[in-house]
């Protein structure tokens, strides 16, 4: 059982021991610490609080909820949410922060608590420190009597961020009627089976639903994985559909599959979409180091200039700030479209995708078809005894001449494939991902980093 304290945030699985798991001892006190550390930098008293469909979710929304009212602070409850309604919330109620509930990918033994700052983006890692420090430092106060916070419950976002979207130019939602889909979704029964029936259904969409019921009891892995989703292709390939539409748990991560049973690649979502907008508004474009290389080939035949950060989406945030990406995210499936908020957004992503793929009037494996092929390999190594300086330096020398970028880790890479190793932030692991143009030469650049050691 685990309990991870990161710059991003706090999760862990529920249960157990306090300082180990994530308890309700641990909850109420990283709760505290956020209250206090937005105490002390914003001169609101609001905070937006949002979660998933986890069985634990009414569990830590209480506590987190009646924490922050301790505290003299008011929460606005959305309820059962999705990540991104929460961080287009933030801002539009001008509130001082936000925190979503939700373990991600995670199973539904985890669960967690993001953080948000008055942005409605994630803590930046210099924030993640100051609040870090926060937890034990024993200078939290809490309210007196006459100063408690108060709940106010608003389950109205999803509707309002849904009109957000289709308020976009971008969107054309006769267009993506007139085409007539029929999709399968599987929203692996959390609020995804409350955002997208109704994304769809303002968009004209048929859609078939698939573990559509927001009870947190997930009918199979929540990482949106080709392992995991083979129900799905199967009920796709079988029904006629156009496509087939996967998200994670809270909605942040999106995965299609195409109209003959197959995975359309998590990678190529933000590839698609990233083709669609430089199409309109050519410009920059960022993901991160381990994401595919599909993304800079789409951006510099729009003439743009593609960027990779460091793993994580502040760090793919942060850079798309500074180079004024149009578009950018991570390739699991994460669409940062910075004109509706700074965050991963499948259901962005969602109206987006529909909106091209009714443009080019084509099926989703034509559409695939156009797009340059590449395939990664993902591996780890246990860390153990290894020296990572070390390690690093005898690739750097076995690759001397090679363009590398050290970053995060190290990568290395050739004129068409590359590979990135770097420590795992939450396992004593190191990475090795690896892209080309066959599996046989990806696992190939893997196999020669790990004969190195």
């Amino acid at each position: 059982m685990t309990l991870i304290k990161s710059i991003s945030g706090f999760r862990g699985t529920i249960g157990g021991t306090p300082g180990d798991n994530l308890t309700p001892i641990d909850i109420v006190q990283l709760t505290a610490a956020y209250g206090a550390w937005i105490q002390k930098r914003h001169a609101g008293n609001t905070i937006v609080i949002g979660r998933d469909a986890r069985i634990s979710g009414p569990m830590l929304s209480a506590l987190v909820s009646n924490t922050l009212i301790g505290m003299g602070m008011d929460v606005i409850d959305l309820g059962l949410s999705t990540t991104p309604t929460v961080e287009v919330a933030v801002p539009e109620l001008r509130a001082a922060g936000g925190i979503i509930l939700t373990a991600s990918h995670n199973p539904a033994q985890w669960n967690a608590l993001k953080l948000l700052n008055e942005a409605g983006e994630f803590i930046s890692a210099r924030e993640g420190a100051e609040l870090l420090a926060m937890v034990d430092s024993g200078s939290i106060e809490f309210a007196t009597v006459n100063k408690l916070g108060r709940i106010m419950n608003d389950d109205s976002w999803i509707d309002r961020h849904i009109d957000l979207i289709l308020s976009r130019p971008e969107i054309d939602a006769d267009l993506i009627s007139k085409r007539q889909f029929k999709v399968v979704v599987d929203a692996v029964n959390s609020t995804g089976g409350i955002a997208i029936p109704r994304l769809l259904n303002k968009l004209g969409v048929e859609a078939e639903l698939m573990y559509c019921e927001p009870n947190g009891h997930f009918p199979h892995n929540p990482e949106p994985l080709a392992e995991n989703l083979t129900e799905i292709c199967d009920r796709v390939a079988k029904s006629g559909a156009d496509m087939g539409i996967v998200v994670d748990p809270d909605v942040d991560r999106l995965c299609f599959v195409m109209e003959n049973g197959v995975l359309f690649g998590e990678e190529y979502t933000l590839v698609a979409v990233a083709d669609y907008l430089l199409g309109i508004r050519p410009g920059n474009t960022v993901s991160n180091l381990s994401s595919t290389r599909a993304l800079r080939d789409i951006t510099e035949k729009h003439g743009g200039t593609y960027r990779a950060s460091a793993v994580g989406e502040v760090n793919v945030v942060q850079m798309m700030k500074e180079t004024n990406a149009v578009i950018g995210g991570e390739g699991n499936g994460g669409v940062i479209w910075p004109d509706l908020h700074y965050g991963r957004d499948a259901l962005a992503g969602i109206a987006l995708f529909l909106t091209y793929l009714a443009q080019r009037n084509c099926s989703m494996t034509e559409l695939k078809a156009s797009y340059p092929n590449y395939v990664m390999s993902k591996d780890k190594l246990e860390l153990g005894s290894l020296n990572l300086k070390e390690l690093f330096r005898k690739v750097e020398a076995k690759f001397e001449g090679e363009s590398m970028n050290r970053i995060d880790g190290l990568k290395i890479d050739f004129d068409r494939s590359w590979v990135h190793l770097r420590p795992s932030n939450t396992e004593p692991i190191v990475r090795i991902y690896s892209e080309a143009e066959t599996m046989e030469e990806a696992r190939r650049l893997t196999e020669m980093i790990k004969d190195l050691i």
